[in-house]
């Protein structure tokens, strides 16, 4: 206390600094990842801001998003909707651009933490070039190290930033690893849900619409990720990203379907110990870690509730039913640029099935024959660059389409 004028004041404790606002840049803004993130951000406006977001075709949507949030920079790719979302931004402070510089000029804006939601191999330059600039980036693009792994791994060592796993079932595991030895793991387990076809019978699986791959029994995701999650491919890309992310080698990989989604991943240790990432799904979970990591943030998502669920089962995978599994697991054992083959391959299928331009199951074959091609004709050497990985990736994406149209060309569908 202080003495003035003859009486005692006490002095007003000191106030602690107001917290810095955690930097994002959201790369995938309107996406279902990207929606889950800023339902995030708008919940905690004092603890993000938001240096900038990025879409691809969708105007209103990405407008909508850069109001809600804040954002100082839009930057949409297809470079037709510039004028569009300029005008949908009409009035604020927002800055905008359009076209695939524009994309990358989002990932090296200022920011704590990049977001990496782009869907498909559209993901791949830029959130590279978050890494190179030594960005920290929260990764939900699964084909970032799918196509580009080793390349990716490397620079984030060489830059010394963290690559922080967003998907559910690497985020599960992340967790659960505990920074223990990786060399003392037995087992690294990512499940899988099973999707909506994981009762039917290969015969029905084969003969399966559009909607019906589309109707995901526990996740609300993007057309791509859940046709492959019906499929059950998406499971063989989480793996290929976990052994990158995890540096775990192909033999120590594991799936095992689990239809409730409550436990995402299993880290097995050479004393017999298993731990596990459980929770209900819900993206916003991991996405949450991730956004407040080291801390953790305080979230709306449901809590789990054990005696409610009352019962988890679990159940090996049926590589007969789900041979995109299979293929992606060779492909994972053989390496080199197959899975830059793998992908590129698939997200052709994907949108030729989307399109109602293919069978269900004539994606695997399609697949398969693409993979086959590229290690005749040397495309699937590894690549030692990103530019390499995506010099292979455009190979494949044109071949595959040739070979599409050829065959549509005859009036088939395509099987």
């Amino acid at each position: 206390m202080a003495l003035a004028n003859g009486q005692f004041h006490a002095h007003a404790p000191a106030q602690p600094p107001a917290p810095v606002p955690r930097r994002i840049v959201l790369l995938g803004a309107t996406g279902s990842i990207g929606r889950s993130t800023v339902d995030l951000l708008e919940r905690d406006p004092e603890g993000f801001s938001v240096s900038a977001v990025a879409g691809g075709r969708d105007v209103e949507a990405l407008a909508r998003v850069a109001r809600a949030v804040r954002a100082e920079f839009a930057a949409i790719r297809d470079e037709s909707a510039y004028a569009a979302l300029k005008a949908a931004l009409a009035g604020t402070n927002i800055q905008v651009a359009a076209g695939r510089e524009a994309i990358i000029e989002a990932a090296l804006r200022d920011a704590d933490l990049v977001v990496s939601a782009i869907v498909g191999a559209a993901g791949v330059e830029p959130t590279y070039a978050a890494l190179a600039a030594g960005r920290d980036v929260a990764l939900a693009n699964k084909e970032c190290l799918v196509c580009a792994g080793v390349p990716f791994m490397r620079k984030a060592a060489e830059m010394g930033v963290q690559l922080l796993p967003m998907d559910s079932e690497h985020n599960a595991i992340f967790q659960a690893l505990g920074g223990e030895d990786p060399s003392r793991i037995e087992r690294m387990i990512v499940t899988a849900s099973g999707g909506p076809f994981r009762t039917w019978s290969k015969e029905r699986i084969a003969e399966a619409s559009v909607e019906e791959a589309l109707n995901h029994p526990n996740w609300a995701m993007g057309p791509k990720i859940t046709v492959d999650s019906a499929g059950m491919m998406n499971k063989g890309l989480e793996l290929i990203e976990a052994h990158h992310l995890f540096g775990i080698p192909a033999e120590k990989l594991e799936v095992v379907v689990h239809p409730q989604s409550i436990v995402h991943g299993l880290v097995a240790f050479s004393d017999g110990s298993v731990t596990a990432g459980i929770a209900v799904p819900d993206m916003r979970t991991p996405i949450a870690h991730c956004l407040g990591y080291p801390d953790r943030l305080t979230t709306p998502t449901p809590r789990l509730d054990l005696a409610k669920i009352a019962t988890l089962t679990f159940e090996a995978p049926d590589f007969e039913r789900f041979p995109a599994l299979k293929l992606a697991l060779e492909v994972l054992r053989d390496g080199g640029g197959l899975p830059t083959v793998l992908n590129a391959a698939n997200e052709i299928a994907v949108e030729a099935f989307l399109d109602r331009r293919m069978s269900f199951d004539g994606i695997a074959r399609h697949v398969a024959e693409a993979c086959e091609a590229a290690l005749r004709d040397g495309t699937a050497n590894a690549p030692a660059t990103v530019e390499d990985a995506l010099a292979v990736d455009h190979i494949v994406r044109e071949r595959s389409r040739s070979a599409l149209a050829g065959r549509a060309a005859s009036g088939m569908l395509l099987q």
